[in-house]
């Protein structure tokens, strides 16, 4: 197991690599091109170039999130041979550099959805938050919302010039039912793992977030059911899964360890998003908290020994952080609080180890 920090790179990140690489036990750097716009080829140069940024400053790059997927492949048209083809070559470029995990994910239009990028908590940090209830408005309102406390981020899935023909992104999805989606994937997945085996890569597919249909959207990854049914359209091993134990825990019916000791022990696993939720109180409603167990709803000792019992020998990040210290910066992803859970990540594994 290595620990890993999600970065966005020079120009899109106040985090420097050297504030990661003086991290206790942060080994690999999980980053990404994101001046490249979706569906076109990442240029050998540029990978090149990121991955001598990181290894100058001490770290790896063996991992990528993301390479987010065109919609013309997730709605089925006919244009979407040609994205996949791109696909193809980004990577065997990638490939070239010694990336061997690329996490992507399947969700229409939206990568993610929170209704609140700024939830106050009672000790005055501020943290991610999600209200089932504005998603039953127009999701104009919402994207208004997230516009609002970007705090001048571009956030992947949520990028201006996207949000902006979202009204024509609803009407390209209007026929794309949980099915079809399913099928567009199996299309996607068959076409792409014959050369990630010829390449030695693995794809990381991320579980929806949340794990539920919203704004009339599909979602065909939100549980173990959905991940046994990925796994049978194609049985190829670098069909993997990026479990996110946030994302999957926010479905209070998936038992996040059993999902662990179910798909890793086959090989399918290799990397891990580590967060913790706290449930509000109201349905499917949540807020991200402070990594520690009892900070939240799950149990993160419960997830590292699973990973630990199974022999988990991937990338594991913390993911999403609240902003404290005064810390502002890109919303979940500061600096302090992400540190602080990797620490905490890492003093489970540690404990673990030698129990």
């Amino acid at each position: 197991m290595e620990m890993g920090f999600r970065w966005y790179g020079a120009d899109e990140d106040v985090v420097k690599l050297q504030d990661i690489r003086q991290i206790p036990g942060a080994k690999q750097v999980v980053g990404a091109l994101f001046d490249v716009p979706v569906g076109e080829v990442w240029p050998l140069a540029k990978i090149k170039a990121l991955k001598s940024q990181i290894e100058a400053a001490g770290l790896k790059f063996t991992i990528v999130e993301s390479v987010n997927i065109h919609d013309d492949i997730k709605i089925g048209l006919p244009t979407r041979d040609h994205y996949i083809e791109n696909y193809q070559q980004t990577i065997r470029n990638l490939a070239q550099v010694g990336v061997k995990t690329i996490c992507y994910n399947f969700m229409p239009i939206f990568d993610w959805i929170r209704t609140d990028l700024h939830f106050e908590l009672a000790d005055g940090s501020k943290t991610l938050a999600f209200q089932e209830r504005y998603t039953a408005e127009d999701p104009q309102a919402l994207i208004h919302q997230i516009q609002s406390g970007d705090n001048g981020f571009s956030l992947p899935g949520w990028e201006p010039e996207r949000l902006a023909k979202v009204q024509q992104l609803f009407k390209a999805y209007a026929d794309v039912d949980a099915e079809r989606l399913a099928a567009n994937l199996k299309y996607f997945l068959d076409a792409i793992l014959p050369v990630c085996e010829e390449c030695h890569v693995q794809m990381a597919l991320h579980p929806d977030d949340p794990p539920m249909p919203l704004f009339g959207l599909p979602r065909i990854f939100k549980n173990a059911a959905d991940m046994r049914a990925i796994v049978a359209m194609n049985p190829s091993l670098a069909n993997g899964f990026a479990i996110c134990t946030g994302s999957l825990g926010e479905n209070p019916a998936n038992d996040i360890p059993a999902i662990i000791r179910e798909f890793v022990v086959q090989g399918r696993v290799p990397f891990v998003h580590a967060r913790n939720i706290k449930f509000t109180g109201n349905g499917r409603d949540f807020r991200e908290a402070a990594h520690l167990s009892s900070e939240g709803s799950l149990d993160m000792y419960a997830i590292m020994k699973a990973l630990h019992d199974t022999g988990f020998d991937g990338v594991i990040r913390p993911d999403h952080g609240r902003d404290i210290w005064g810390e502002t910066g890109r919303p979940g992803y500061g600096l302090y609080d992400r540190a602080l859970g990797l620490t905490y990540l890492n003093g489970l594994w540690e404990a673990i180890a030698k129990s």
